[in-house]
C-alpha cells in the first residue's frame, strides 16, 4: 500500500496529492534464498491441493466449532433436529407408501434414477438427505459467527457429505447395479478404461482434440470475419455483414479472458454473434491471447489499455466518426467498466452505450468463489503463479466445478466410470473444456483489488493515477444477470444500479452464468425480466424489484437488439473490412490464431 508520511506546511501550501495505485500490488518476490526456498515450498503445496489453501477453512471449522461448544442452547437445538429427521426417517421406513419426507436440491440430479424410489435404495437416499439437511441447519449464521466462517463451514461440509452420498458406491446406487446386471460388468471395465484416459490426461496435462463436428473455425466460431488487428495481448474479429445495409454505430465486444471469447460464437443455432450479424450490426470482437510463462508480467491495466482501448481505437478508425456500442461479457465487462468509467472521467465520448452481461462491478456479493478468497488463498496462489508465471487451468476449472460438486464432479464421475457412458459432446461442453491461463500479475492484481478489497464501488480503484467512478457514466447501460448464476450472483450483477445514475435497464434471464446469456430466439423454456430505471431515478432493492417485475416468454436478445436499435443512428452502408490505408490490413480469416492457442 502507498505509505504517507506526514510533513510540516506552510500556511498557505496546498495539500499534497496522493497517487492511488489502481490496484494493490503483488508483493515483490523476496530476494533472500531462504524466503524464495519458502514459497517454492509452498508452490509444492499448492499444486498438491489444487491451488486451495487450508488455512481458511480450518480457520472456518474451528470458529464453526468454539461458537457451538459455549451455546448449548444451540446444541439443544441441534439435538431436536437430528431427532425430528430421525423420526421422519423411522416413519418413512414403516410406511414404504409414503411421500419420502426429503427432497433433493433442485440442481441435484444424483438421485433422478426411478430405483431410488425402492426399498433399500430409498432409504440410503433419505437417510443422506436427512444428514444433509441437519448439516445446512447446523452451518446457519449463529451469533458471533462470522458470516464468511458460516458459509464456508456448511460449503465444506457439503464437500463431504457429497464424497460419502451412497450415489457413488456402486452395491449402494440403483442404476449402477442395474446397469451391471443388464451388461454383465461391461459398463465397470468401460468405466475403468474411462478412468485410466482421464487419469492419464491429469498426469501429463494433455487434452483431447475437439470431437468430430465441433471443430474451431469450422463448426464453433465459424462466423464469417476477418482479423484487422493483432498485438500480443489480443486479436480484433471484424465480422462479414450479412444485410445489405447495417446499423451505423459498431458493436465492440469484450469478452473474458478466463476462458476463450467464443462462447458468444458457439454453433451458427446459438451464436450471439451471428444473430447479432443478421439484425444488420457490425460487430467487432476481442480475441485475447492465452498468455505463457513470458507473459506474467502483463497487468489489468495492460488489459484496459492495450486490450480494451486498442481495440476501441481500432475500431474508431475503421467506423470513423460513429460511437460504439460496448458491450462486456464477465470478467470482461467488469474491465469494460473501468474502461468506461476512465473515458467518462476524462471526456471520452467514443461510446454511445454500454452492456455488461453477467459481469460485476462490486464483489461484495460474490457468490460461493468468495469461499476461496482471503489473504492466505491470495498469498497461496501467488507463491504457485511466482513460480509458473501463471495460473494454470486446472486449478481454476477446480474451483468451478467444486461449487457445484453433486453435479459437475459427482454425476459426472458414476455416469462415466460406473456407467461406462461416454460424455456427450455438446457446443458449450467443447467450450467449457478449452480453458486458457491467467498472467501472475493481473490475476493477483484482479483477486486483490476487486473481490478482496472491492476498491471500484469502494471509490479507491485509480486509472494513471486518478481515482475513477461509475457515477461519472451518462451513456445508457444494458445490464444482464442470470437466476442460476453461481459465479456472478444476478443480485451481485444488480448492484451495478446502486452505482450508477444513469439510464439503466435490467434484465434477469432464466439459465446459468454462461446458459442465461445463451438464450436464442426459439429455445423452449425461456424467460427473461426487464425493467427500466430513468437517468437519476430511485434505487429499488432486487427483492421488491423481483416481485415487482414480471416474466416475459422467450429470449431476451430481440429485446437488446431493439434496444441497441434505440440508442443508435439509423442505417449505412457496411464498412469496408479493416482499413489498409490506416495501418489495419486484414491479417487472415475468422476465428485468427489466438483461439487456437493452447
Amino acid at each position: 500500500m502507498t505509505r504517507i508520511t506526514k510533513r510540516p506546511k506552510a500556511p498557505d501550501a496546498a495539500p499534497p496529492r496522493v497517487q492511488l495505485p489502481a490496484v494493490i500490488e503483488a508483493a515483490p518476490a523476496p530476494e533472500h534464498a531462504h524466503q524464495n526456498f519458502d514459497r517454492a515450498a509452498r508452490a509444492a503445496l499448492a499444486r498438491l491441493s489444487g491451488g486451495v489453501s487450508t488455512h481458511a477453512f480450518l480457520q472456518a471449522w474451528s470458529d464453526w466449532a468454539q461458537h457451538l461448544a459455549r451455546a448449548p442452547g444451540r446444541q439443544m437445538e441441534l439435538a431436536e433436529h437430528a431427532q425430528r429427521n430421525l423420526v421422519k426417517l423411522m416413519a418413512m421406513a414403516a410406511s414404504p407408501g409414503s411421500p419420502p419426507p426429503f427432497v433433493p436440491k433442485a440442481h441435484d440430479h444424483r438421485f433422478d434414477h426411478a430405483g431410488w424410489q425402492e426399498t433399500p435404495f430409498r432409504l440410503w437416499q433419505q437417510g443422506f438427505l436427512a444428514v444433509q439437511d441437519w448439516w445446512d441447519h447446523a452451518t446457519e449464521p449463529t451469533r458471533g459467527l462470522s458470516r464468511e466462517d458460516a458459509e464456508r463451514t456448511r460449503f465444506l461440509a457439503r464437500q463431504t457429505l457429497d464424497v460419502l452420498s451412497p450415489s457413488n458406491f456402486p452395491p449402494l446406487n440403483p442404476e449402477i447395479v442395474a446397469e451391471t446386471a443388464s451388461t454383465g460388468g461391461r459398463n465397470l471395465a468401460e468405466g475403468a478404461a474411462h478412468f485410466a484416459h482421464d487419469a492419464v490426461k491429469t498426469l501429463t496435462g494433455e487434452r483431447d482434440p475437439p470431437p468430430e463436428g465441433y471443430r474451431i473455425g469450422t463448426d464453433l466460431a465459424a462466423t464469417p470475419g476477418t482479423v484487422v488487428f493483432r498485438n500480443d495481448l489480443f486479436e480484433l474479429i471484424q465480422y462479414a455483414p450479412q444485410t445489405p445495409q447495417v446499423q451505423a454505430r459498431p458493436i465492440l465486444v469484450v469478452p473474458a479472458w478466463i476462458m476463450k471469447y467464443y462462447v458468444l460464437d458457439l454453433s451458427p443455432g446459438n451464436s450471439m454473434v451471428r444473430y447479432l450479424v443478421g439484425q444488420g450490426f457490425t460487430v467487432f470482437m476481442i480475441s485475447w491471447c492465452n498468455p505463457t510463462a513470458e507473459q506474467r508480467d502483463l497487468s489489468l491495466e495492460d488489459y484496459r489499455k492495450r486490450g480494451v482501448m486498442a481495440a476501441l481505437d481500432a475500431v474508431t478508425t475503421i467506423v470513423p466518426g460513429r460511437p460504439v456500442h460496448a458491450v462486456g461479457y464477465c470478467l470482461g465487462g467488469t474491465i469494460l467498466a473501468i474502461a468506461a468509467a476512465t473515458m467518462a472521467r476524462d471526456g471520452d465520448d467514443r461510446l454511445c452505450s454500454v452492456t455488461l452481461m453477467a459481469a460485476q462491478v462490486d464483489f461484495a456479493e460474490a457468490g460461493e468463489l468468495l469461499l476461496f478468497l482471503d489473504e492466505s488463498q491470495i498469498a497461496f496462489l501467488e507463491d504457485l503463479m511466482w513460480e509458473l508465471g501463471y495460473l494454470d487451468r486446472p486449478q481454476m476449472a477446480r474451483a468451478f466445478a467444486a461449487i457445484r460438486a453433486e453435479d459437475l464432479i459427482w454425476t459426472r464421475a458414476v455416469q462415466r466410470y460406473f456407467l461406462g457412458r461416454e460424455d456427450v459432446p455438446t457446443d458449450l461442453g467443447v467450450w467449457l473444456s478449452d480453458t486458457t491461463r491467467m498472467p501472475a500479475l493481473m490475476h493477483s492484481q484482479y483477486l486483490r483489488g476487486l473481490f478482496l478489497e472491492n476498491r471500484l464501488t469502494a471509490g479507491r480503484f485509480a486509472v494513471e493515477g486518478r481515482v475513477i467512478a461509475l457515477k461519472d457514466l451518462s451513456v445508457p447501460l444494458f445490464v444482464v444477470g442470470t437466476e442460476a448464476d453461481h459465479i456472478a450472483p444476478w443480485r451481485s450483477v444488480y448492484k451495478t444500479k446502486l452505482f450508477t445514475d444513469c439510464d439503466l435497464t435490467f434484465v434477469l434471464t432464466r439459465g446459468g452464468h454462461n446458459t442465461g446469456i445463451l438464450s436464442e430466439p426459439g429455445r423452449k423454456g425461456r424467460h427473461f425480466r426487464v425493467s427500466r430505471r430513468p437517468a437519476g431515478a430511485l434505487y429499488v432493492g432486487p427483492d421488491a424489484w423481483l416481485a415487482q417485475t414480471q416474466p416475459v416468454p422467450g429470449s431476451w436478445w430481440p429485446h437488446w437488439a431493439d434496444w441497441l436499435t434505440a440508442q443508435g443512428d439509423g442505417l449505412a452502408a457496411p464498412p469496408g473490412t479493416g482499413a489498409e490505408d490506416k495501418g489495419l490490413a486484414p491479417l487472415g480469416p475468422a476465428p485468427g490464431t489466438y483461439v487456437l492457442q493452447t
